[in-house]
């Protein structure tokens, strides 16, 4: 990459963060697959848009918009080489041809002005240094008219999976999971604010609407936990305790992810908001 404004979040994304996703890609859009067809419902694509998919990870979501844009296409764009490589890898094997995917920072990328009739995010959005500065760009790399639609964290006190860590902060150093409108994954779980903000970075006709989904992250509490803990944060956690403290770590997350079991899965419910805009004439 040769520009980078998110250098703390492409070290992440490039080091055992990105690898990890990379390594669970099918069990990542396990977790996050219930919003797809709400964000591509909402971005209201036609076969001749050229999409942009910003935050793409392992490309999910830009394959599906490029089959939906047969003759435009779609560009999906991250920081994590190690998730653009299973996307190109996933592309490939499925005969998707009209998808590429670039390894870039989307707040500083010198996109073609114009170039794009749609973007789209499934929770690839919410970590920008500058939010301001990043929508500007994309606004810029859109044609006058063109449209936004993305997906991102809602408050956490509707995410049943941060819920359940934060049932383990008698064993693991777990802070604040972060304000809305502050810095990290709520950045923009204030909808007043997201407003504002892409207002002032060149979009009209905002809305924002709460959505929810479950997400399946495991066939039982055991496999659950395990997935759970070898993110990058649970990950990180775990690090910073011995050996006795992570066992009841595991021992109590999976009680608690036992009360989720159904029908040969744990679910655990997302609460998100779906936002659409045009950019400004």
């Amino acid at each position: 990459m040769r520009h980078v404004a998110n250098t703390a979040q492409a070290q992440a994304w490039n080091g055992y963060e990105g690898d990890h996703w990379a390594r669970n890609q099918g069990r990542w859009d396990a977790v996050n697959g219930g919003f797809n067809h709400v964000l591509l419902t909402a971005a209201a694509l036609t076969e001749r848009d050229r999409v942009l998919d910003i935050g793409c990870g392992s490309g999910c979501t830009t394959r599906l918009a490029a089959q939906q844009a047969v003759r435009g296409g779609a560009l999906g764009l991250d920081l994590s080489a190690p998730m653009l490589a299973r996307a190109r890898e996933s592309a490939r094997r499925e005969g998707v041809g009209n998808v590429t995917f670039e390894q870039a920072d989307a707040q500083v990328h010198a996109f073609a002005p114009d170039a794009y009739d749609v973007a789209i995010s499934r929770f690839g959005v919410m970590f920008f240094a500058d939010p301001v500065a990043a929508f500007a760009n994309i606004a810029r790399a859109l044609r006058p008219g063109g449209r936004v639609a993305f997906v991102c964290a809602g408050e956490a006190g509707v995410n049943e999976w941060l819920q359940v860590l934060g049932e383990l902060r008698d064993i693991l150093p777990i802070g604040d999971f972060g304000a809305p409108g502050g810095p990290g994954m709520f950045s923009l779980a204030d909808p007043d604010s997201t407003r504002a903000l892409l207002v002032s970075a060149g979009f009209e006709h905002v809305e924002v609407v709460p959505v929810q989904a479950y997400g399946i992250w495991g066939r039982d509490a055991e496999e659950a936990a395990d997935f759970l803990l070898g993110s990058g944060p649970a990950h990180h956690l775990l690090g910073q305790v011995d050996e006795e403290a992570r066992a009841r770590t595991r021992r109590k997350l999976t009680g608690l992810l036992r009360t989720h079991e159904s029908d040969g899965a744990v679910r655990l419910r997302t609460g998100a908001w779906l936002v659409t805009a045009q950019r400004s004439n």
